[in-house]
This record gives C-alpha cells, sequence and structure tokens, in this order.
C-alpha cells in the first residue's frame, strides 16, 4: 500500500511525503514514492498522517481487562488498533498472587504470539503492589507490600524482563535496592500512588526510576513549600511525567503547566483506561471494585476516581482543542514520547521497520480514519 501527498510527522515537524506498508511494517518513507505494479494507492490530499498511537498505560478497553488474562488482552490488542493505537502496555492492578499472575502471562503469551492485525504489546505495566496505602486510590490497598525483586520474579513466573514499566512508591521499605535492580534490568521505574516527598522523588531519580505516573494524581501536591511530586517531575530532567488528559483528572492549567515544565520530550498522554471506554455510560468494574461511569468520569461508590475513558485520539483532540497545546508538541506526546518513556525505538514513529499502524487528521485537526497496512 502507498500513501501519498501527506503531511508526514517526522521528528517533531511535518513535511509532505509518502509512506509505503507493506507485511504489517512501514517499508519505506520517501518525497516521491511511486506505486509499484498492482499496488493500491492513496492519496491523502494534504491531510497529517501521523505514527500510531502508543499507550504505556491502559488497564482495559471496551469491556476487556488486562487482569482477565490472555483472551482479554487480546481483544484489547484487536480493538485498540481500530483506534489508531499502533502499540500499548497493558496494565495490572493490585490483587492477589494468583490473579496477577494470571493477568502477567496473559500479556507474556500475547507478546509472544502476537495478535493478528492487533496493536504491538510491548510489555506489561504493572501498576501494584509496591504502592502507599494513604495513597491508593482506586487499587485494592490489601494487597500492598514493600518491594523487592524477588516478588517481583515470582508476579512474573521467572520473567521479570517482560516487565516495561512498574509504578512503585519510592518512600517503602526496600526501595532503593529495588529500584536500582529493576533498572539495571532495563524496566523502566516509576513513581506512583505515593507519599513521597520532593526529596525522596529525585532521590528516586538518583537510584533509576525514570518515569512519573498519571503526575498530580494520587501523590503528594504541589504547594510552595512542600512541592512533593509534582514539583520534583516537572523540575527533574530525568523523569517522564504521565498525564490524563480528559479533562477530569486535571485543570487545564495543570495540563500546561506540565506540558511547559517537561516539553514535548517529556510529556507522556496517557489514558488510564479502564473497562468502559468505548462504551457508553453505566456501570463496570475495575480490580474488583464497582465503577460508576457518567458524563466522562470513572468514580467508585465514594467518589473517588477509577481511571478514565479517555482514548489516544480523543487525547490528541483535547491537548490541541482543549488545552491549547501546539500540535507538533500534542502528537510527540501521544505518539513518540511515551515509546521513548519505555525504550521503544520505533512505534510512535514514521520509520521503516515500524508498525503499519497510522491515523490521518484533517486540517482542522480532528481524526478523518486510520489507516493499518495487514500483516503477513
Amino acid at each position: 500500500m502507498l500513501i501519498r501527498n501527506a503531511q508526514l510527522y517526522i521528528g517533531n515537524h511535518f513535511e509532505n511525503g509518502s509512506v509505503r506498508l507493506r507485511d504489517g511494517r512501514i517499508a519505506e518513507v520517501g518525497k516521491e514514492l511511486r506505486a509499484e505494479a498492482g499496488e493500491q494507492e492513496t492519496d491523502l490530499g494534504g491531510d497529517f498522517l501521523l505514527p500510531g498511537f502508543v499507550d504505556v498505560h491502559i488497564h482495559a478497553f471496551g469491556g476487556r481487562d488486562t487482569m482477565e488474562g490472555e483472551g482479554a488482552v487480546r481483544a484489547m490488542s484487536r480493538e485498540l488498533r481500530k483506534l489508531g493505537v499502533a502499540a500499548f502496555c497493558p496494565t495490572t492492578m493490585s490483587a492477589g498472587p494468583e490473579d496477577t499472575k494470571k493477568a502477567v502471562a496473559g500479556i507474556r503469551a500475547v507478546m509472544e504470539k502476537p495478535e493478528k492485525d492487533g496493536a504491538q504489546v510491548l510489555g506489561a505495566h504493572m501498576e501494584a503492589p509496591f504502592l502507599q496505602e494513604s495513597k491508593a486510590g482506586a487499587q485494592r490497598k490489601e494487597f500492598f507490600c514493600d518491594p523487592s525483586y524477588e516478588k517481583l520474579e515470582e508476579m512474573t513466573g521467572g520473567d521479570p524482563g517482560m516487565v516495561k514499566l512498574i509504578t512503585m512508591a519510592p518512600e517503602k521499605n526496600g526501595s532503593e535496592a529495588f529500584i536500582r535492580r529493576a533498572a539495571a534490568a532495563g524496566i523502566h521505574v516509576s513513581i506512583g500512588h505515593t507519599a513521597a516527598t520532593a526529596e525522596e522523588t529525585h532521590r528516586a531519580a538518583d537510584w533509576g526510576a525514570d518515569h512519573v505516573t498519571h503526575t498530580f494524581n494520587a501523590q503528594t501536591p504541589l504547594t510552595h513549600r512542600a512541592p512533593g511530586v509534582p514539583g520534583a517531575a516537572l523540575t527533574d530532567d530525568r523523569l517522564y511525567c504521565e498525564m490524563i488528559c480528559d479533562g477530569v483528572h486535571l485543570h487545564r492549567d495543570t495540563v500546561r503547566l506540565l506540558a511547559k515544565c517537561k516539553g514535548p520530550e517529556r510529556a507522556v498522554a496517557i489514558t488510564d483506561a479502564m473497562e468502559a471506554a468505548g462504551l457508553p455510560d453505566g456501570e463496570y468494574a475495575l480490580g474488583g471494585q464497582k465503577v460508576f461511569v457518567k458524563g466522562g468520569a470513572a468514580r467508585l461508590a465514594d467518589g473517588t476516581l477509577a481511571g478514565s475513558v479517555l482514548t489516544m485520539p480523543q487525547a490528541l483532540e483535547n491537548l490541541i482543542h482543549r488545552f491549547g497545546i501546539r500540535p507538533e508538541d500534542a502528537c510527540a506526546m501521544c505518539t513518540r514520547t511515551p515509546a521513548d518513556s519505555v525504550g521503544e525505538k520505533l512505534a510512535g514513529r514514521i520509520t521503516a521497520g515500524a508498525p503499519a499502524v497510522l491515523t490521518r487528521w484533517s486540517p482542522d485537526w480532528h481524526m478523518a480514519g486510520v489507516i493499518a497496512g495487514d500483516a503477513e
């Protein structure tokens, strides 16, 4: 398949060009590519063409949850690709040992045998169990424990390398040893669900942490004498900062503050989606708890926010239209930067070898469709 006359998002700017898709991957990118014999050809008429989205924090979608295991992860992979998601990290919740092992085994199964015509599974994001009880949010704190690499090995069936990202509270006992070992093993450590001070946050980065989970949410607040996790995160250039851009979790000025402080190279748009994403308002579940979805917000019975119903296309539209972020920067925050934050160098880019999942956008920045090449 040849896509011509598109404004390609390459680097952090747009340039007119063409893209060839073959066998589920981008085969070629250039200015003057010509159609081969029998090749399907599409002229975009100058519309914007973006890399597929990368979502490094997503629990569920369309009624299926990562914690259900392999079948659910495969369903998420198929459905997310239809939205233009090229790659994602299925994200776990706090749960008992057997339920956690089941979820991790399901993620591993899809990594080892990818879903045909599905979004690529980059690895697990384990958002538990090394979290702080006072900042549990919608996580079940009865399953929380102190960090231990041996516990991680047990939860992953002896294969911690399939974990791309793990969220933890760095003030808990054993954190330094855990972070140092995890980082040395190539696991990205994210600071989240934490009562850490600004000083403890910087110290965690000294040990090897490089990521902050849904910045401002479920962590110490930013105040003028105690800047907490957000203050440290916004000023420490070593840290990528996740943000849920649904207009519920963060005020407009908070999104703009994060974007200005971190820039397109370190601000990471995520969905933190639960199973109601892609479905109508109603009663759903997250981590075994009832969740009530109304007006774009997902909450527990006590009013606690419980993930979101956001999708990545909506996150990009919100960044541009709702929060006033420059389109070039917003595109990075939804594609290349999330990939960078977990060490992924192909997904999230228009480059040879990247997944053949692209999104088309009109000149006024509304999504016009998904273009995806079939896998072998």
